[in-house]
């Protein structure tokens, strides 16, 4: 095992971060009189986070300062297995940015670090040695991250965590989504569907994701927050609490365990969609017919929204990933320029648990996506194309059904 996996002491230090909104104020623009000149460098372009659309325009009023900044933007995702997400959206959405804002294609990085402890490191390490200003890093392991936060630190160069706080670590920056409301609407959207269901007395396996990724902590929260008063009157019944996993084959050995346990089980609360799909696969094959058995999931993934059509999931947290990907580029692009990043940008600070800094923040707002606001949500913005989403005959059936073409 690599030595900066230090898994269980990080678990013990994952407890709550809390968001509390603030402002941070942008650089003071220049001022002439009538009786005097003054020469300064031209004003930062403002940027908000209402600003960010699936077509990426806006990026392009950051082009004065991207030319203006040097160094590379090295961003470096988790891996490819936890969610889709990070090979069909981040990976290309971070260039696509990038590129729109006008940095060159050779200030340019985007890799992948294989779940692997050794490669993130290796490849921030080397990123920096060939020239990264700004490094944008989502690792998995919190004792990875602040290996790379050290160093980068050591090295005069700045870090945006990207999706998930490195706990404990020196970021000068973090951009997500708002995590306990991603797990709160996991949570209200299975009361939702419980209802809807008319699962009369719900037999709830509940799933986490990995205890070590301070995500996870989050979504916890979020979802236990909804179901805990329903659990505590007796309205639901908790069968199972399970260790918790990004690693999809784990968490469905972890459900049937559970579920071989607990026979009379009727539902899961799951913390995203990969996880879900081998579950929902073994229910099919115990014989679990559609709208009888409610699971929850996040992400939005194409095999997510057709668990979701199909009628074996009840819903998924959307998080449009252009904005965030969008949001970690411009606030790069600032850092790259030595410039103060505007107040409509930088929207919320997060209390890191574990030495209890306050870190600036953009906090984008993730959304609960049914059959019935499919074309509003995911549709709309493209995130994934119909013509893949609509793909065969229950599939199809089920489009035309809501209303999706």
């Amino acid at each position: 095992m690599d030595l900066l996996r230090s898994k269980a002491v990080i678990a013990a230090c994952a407890v709550t971060a809390s968001v509390a909104v603030a402002a941070c104020g942008s650089s003071s623009p220049s001022t002439t009189s009538s009786t005097t000149s003054t020469t300064s460098s031209p004003a930062a372009p403002s940027i908000s986070t209402s600003s960010f659309t699936n077509n990426f325009t806006a990026m392009a009023a950051l082009k004065s300062l991207a030319s203006a900044g040097k160094g590379k933007i090295a961003a470096i995702l988790p891996d490819t297995t936890s969610s889709t997400r990070y090979v069909e959206f981040d990976q290309p959405d971070l260039k696509k940015a990038m590129t729109q804002a006008g940095i060159p294609s050779s200030d340019i990085i985007v890799q992948n670090g294989n779940d692997s402890d050794s490669q993130f490191l290796t490849d921030a390490q080397s990123d920096i040695t060939n020239g990264a200003s700004v490094l944008l890093i989502d690792p998995e392991d919190s004792g990875t991250g602040l290996a790379v936060e050290r160093y980068a630190k050591a090295h005069g160069v700045a870090v945006i965590n990207y999706d998930r706080l490195v706990l404990g670590g020196p970021a000068d920056y973090y951009v997500s989504f708002n995590n306990v409301e991603v797990g709160t609407l996991i949570g209200s959207g299975f009361v939702s569907c419980v209802k809807s269901w008319h699962v009369n007395h719900p037999n709830v396996i509940m799933m986490r994701g990995d205890p070590t990724d301070n995500n996870a902590t989050l979504f916890y929260e979020g979802y236990d927050g909804v179901l805990a008063s329903y659990f505590k009157s007796g309205k639901y019944t908790l069968l199972a609490n399970t260790a918790g996993t990004w690693t999809p084959t784990v968490a469905q050995t972890e459900f049937e365990t559970a579920f071989t346990a607990h026979p009379n089980a009727n539902s899961a609360v799951i913390p995203n969609d990969e996880n879900g799909a081998p579950i929902i696969t073994y229910l099919k094959s115990h014989g679990v017919k559609p709208n009888t058995f409610p699971t929850t999931g996040q992400d939005a993934t194409l095999t997510g929204l057709q668990n979701i059509l199909s009628g074996y999931q009840c819903g998924t947290v959307y998080k449009p990933v252009y904005k965030e990907a969008q949001a970690a580029v411009a606030l790069a692009i600032y850092l790259r320029a030595g410039k103060t990043p505007p107040s409509g940008l930088l929207n919320g600070t997060t209390t890191d648990p574990t030495n209890k800094l306050s870190v600036p923040s953009v906090l984008l707002q993730p959304e609960w996506v049914t059959p019935q606001n499919m074309v509003d949500t995911i549709v709309k913005d493209n995130f994934v194309p119909t013509s893949q989403l609509c793909a065969g005959g229950s599939y199809a059936a089920e489009c035309k059904k809501y209303g999706i073409s």
